[in-house]
């Protein structure tokens, strides 16, 4: 947001134009004479206002809205770059972009993609379109932290959505607000807090702000969170509504996913031939398109087989396989997972 230390008639000047108001309301707005609005045109820089006036000044522009300041800025500033609909266009196609790049694991370009445009623009400066692209590009930076593992920090996931959530409820968008709600519950969880976490999922899987499934993914999660609290009995009840919840939506990629979870649960609950039963459901109908999808998938198989001294072995080449890949694209979350996994196994 830009601001002023010392206004002059000039700047005085360009805030009236900014605010579209005509001498006389412009006077009327701050509580001044038209004559002194007059002389400040007239003059520009080659007069001040009152110190008095100088705080009447500051406290029209800091109440004036988003477009104003953005007016008020190019008129200052002419040289400077503002985002402008044809900018809007190559913005959100640099958006979708980084969706494919980050859905691959292709992190240095999704960054390059985000920062182009989150380095150039001041969120202040912009309308109402220019911060919805500004929110969304703060979102997927937050993805792609957490993706890395970058959870908590002023360089984090957490800072990232913390940031986009309060733009979203500046502009009113709720759904947008409650998918970040989401994204910072497992922030909590990948942090280890885990019945926090499970608290969370639990409200927002009945919060009508969020698709069907987006509310089938949180009731997912509150499973996820606790299971790894050893409450495994609960855990795979509140895993179980949200794959009937993704077969009756029509969602065959969550469905597998959690089978795969459902695995996890069983294996913590000691069945492991319904831990075997579920992840093979998962392995013959998930897809592994991207590296995060096949590290996680064998992550969870490696960590079943490793829970029985006869596959034991096999358990430990899934999981060296996993770790490659996991390496390979950066993904070191997974990999301190995967390095837990075996620590425990040893014990």
């Amino acid at each position: 947001m830009v601001s002023v230390q010392n206004w002059t008639g000039q700047e005085a000047g360009a805030l009236r134009a900014a605010l579209r108001m005509s001498s006389r309301s412009f006077a009327d707005h701050l509580g001044v004479a038209l004559r002194t609005v007059a002389k400040w045109e007239s003059l520009g820089t080659a007069t001040r206002p009152r110190p008095d006036t100088q705080a009447i000044l500051d406290t029209a522009l800091a109440r004036a809205d988003t477009n104003v300041h953005a007016r008020f800025e190019a008129l200052l500033f002419p040289g400077r770059t503002h985002a402008r609909p044809a900018d809007y266009e190559t913005w959100t196609e640099d958006i979708e972009r980084a969706v494919a790049c980050i859905s691959r694991q292709n992190f240095p370009f999704a960054t390059s993609l985000l920062n182009r445009w989150l380095g150039r623009h001041d969120p202040q400066a912009l309308d109402d379109k220019g911060l919805y692209l500004y929110s969304r590009s703060l979102v997927l930076l937050g993805d792609l932290q957490r993706d890395q593992g970058a959870i908590l920090g002023p360089l984090s996931a957490q800072h990232s959505y913390l940031t986009a959530r309060g733009m979203f409820t500046e502009l009113a968008i709720p759904r947008r607000v409650a998918q970040i709600e989401l994204s910072l519950a497992v922030v909590e969880e990948m942090s280890g807090r885990l019945e926090l976490s499970a608290r969370q999922y639990e409200r927002l899987a009945a919060d009508e702000r969020l698709s069907p499934r987006d509310r089938a993914r949180a009731q997912l999660w509150v499973g996820t969170a606790l299971s790894k609290e050893g409450h495994n009995e609960y855990a795979t009840r509140a895993m179980t509504i949200a794959t009937r919840a993704f077969e009756d939506l029509g969602e065959p990629e969550d469905w597998s996913v959690a089978h795969q979870k459902l695995a996890l649960a069983s294996r913590g609950a000691g069945e492991l031939k319904q831990a075997l039963h579920y992840i093979d459901i998962a392995r013959t109908t998930g897809t592994v398109d991207s590296p995060m999808q096949k590290v996680r998938l064998d992550t969870a198989y490696g960590h079943i087989l490793l829970s029985d001294t006869a596959t034991r072995n096999d358990g430990l080449s899934v999981l060296d396989q996993a770790a490659q890949v996991a390496r390979q694209y950066g993904l070191s979350h997974q990999l301190r997972s995967i390095e837990g996994i075996r620590e425990s196994s040893r014990g």
